[in-house]
């Protein structure tokens, strides 16, 4: 996607494989910055506080930590281990290091670096095509809609699973790009997405550099719009998506999935391939990953200085508790969309897409 006009990816290696250019996320909207990762220290710490997030990103990220760390000659399993213990929901990054280990452990040392790099840059590609065959299938939601009746298409979307959370492209915008880019008559409802606030500062910077119509939106506003006829299509992404089609995503999905089911709104997930957990027959075993309290706590926004600083929002006596993710139940969700196509939310409808699955 682009950055003031400019064709950009959220993660690259720099030529002589010595670093990986990322964008820092948390310094965004409010100053778009480079970041490079110099070694696997570096990568596991952009994880674990969310200098990359989003699932796809994410094990694109562990990748190259690995390719990375065999620069600098680590141990693999090692190196595998560190990085696996930054983030416990998305399974994109445990993924992500099977495909490693697996490619790179038949090998001598001397021959892991360039396979590690090789295979890193193999699966970011993999992932911006996965992503833009998710946006050509979701598109076809949106399309149908802007047939059946004048205006805009309303779109709600939760947290950010736009192309800031994947290599390129996104999951749950996919679709809204490929629509916008197609000339559909497109418009998202960005929730704000507390405690971080993904929907106001990420989702919100991406569709404006891309020239998206969106309105931001309180958390608990999705309902009420959704009461008054003003929400046409939900589509969020997903962190893990257990075999019978449960999806965990950033908390506050579940309550937008409630929402919708009682007002009648189509709900979709866009995901990947490799978000589907195969080995979870159900949500209920998804780790789901508790963050510190002072994300709930505190906020950072910029003053009227163009400072950045962080204030705090509750008594200081108060504790807070912070889960990163909920699990929308299957039942709620009105298909899930993937690189392969649109699928009911169940067991039966991921295999008739991924029919090498069945056992």
């Amino acid at each position: 996607m682009k950055v003031d006009g400019l064709s950009t990816r959220t993660i690259a290696p720099l030529p002589g494989r010595d670093g990986v250019v990322i964008i820092d996320q948390t310094r965004l909207p409010f100053r778009y910055e480079l970041r490079t990762l110099r070694g696997l220290a570096d990568a596991a710490e952009a994880i674990a506080v969310m200098r990359v997030r989003g699932a796809p990103l994410i094990g694109a990220t562990a990748a190259y930590g690995v390719a990375l760390a065999m620069t600098e000659g680590a141990d693999l399993d090692a190196a595998c281990a560190t990085l696996a213990a930054t983030r416990p929901t998305a399974v994109n990054l445990a993924w992500a290091l099977a495909r490693m280990r697996a490619r790179l452990a038949p090998l001598p040392a001397e021959a892991r670096g360039a396979a590690a790099w090789a295979e890193a840059a193999a699966i970011c590609d993999e992932d911006v095509e996965l992503n833009r065959a998710i946006g050509r299938h979701g598109a076809g939601l949106i399309g149908a809609l802007a047939e059946a009746r004048p205006g805009p298409v309303n779109v709600l979307t939760h947290c950010n699973a736009g192309w800031l959370a994947t290599v390129d492209w996104g999951t749950a915008l996919a679709p809204v790009y490929a629509a916008f880019d197609a000339g559909l008559p497109v418009h998202v409802w960005v929730d704000e997405t507390r405690p971080r606030n993904q929907g106001a500062s990420l989702t919100a910077w991406e569709l404006v550099q891309h020239g998206v119509p969106h309105t931001v939106i309180a958390d608990n506003a999705g309902g009420h719009l959704m009461q008054h006829g003003k929400v046409d299509l939900c589509i969020v992404g997903s962190d893990r998506t257990a075999a019978n089609g449960d999806v965990a995503n950033k908390i506050g999905t579940y309550l937008k999935a409630l929402a919708a089911h009682d007002n009648g709104v189509p709900f979709y997930v866009a995901l990947p391939g490799p978000t589907i957990d195969w080995d979870l027959a159900d949500g209920r075993a998804i780790p789901i990953e508790e963050r510190r309290a002072d994300e709930v706590t505190r906020i950072t926004g910029e003053n009227a200085a163009g400072e950045l600083v962080s204030v705090r929002l509750t008594p200081a006596a108060s504790p807070a508790a912070n889960p990163a993710f909920d699990v929308t139940p299957a039942r709620l969700v009105s298909g899930l969309v993937t690189e392969r196509g649109v699928c009911p939310a169940s067991r039966a409808g991921l295999l008739d897409l991924y029919p090498e699955r069945r056992r």
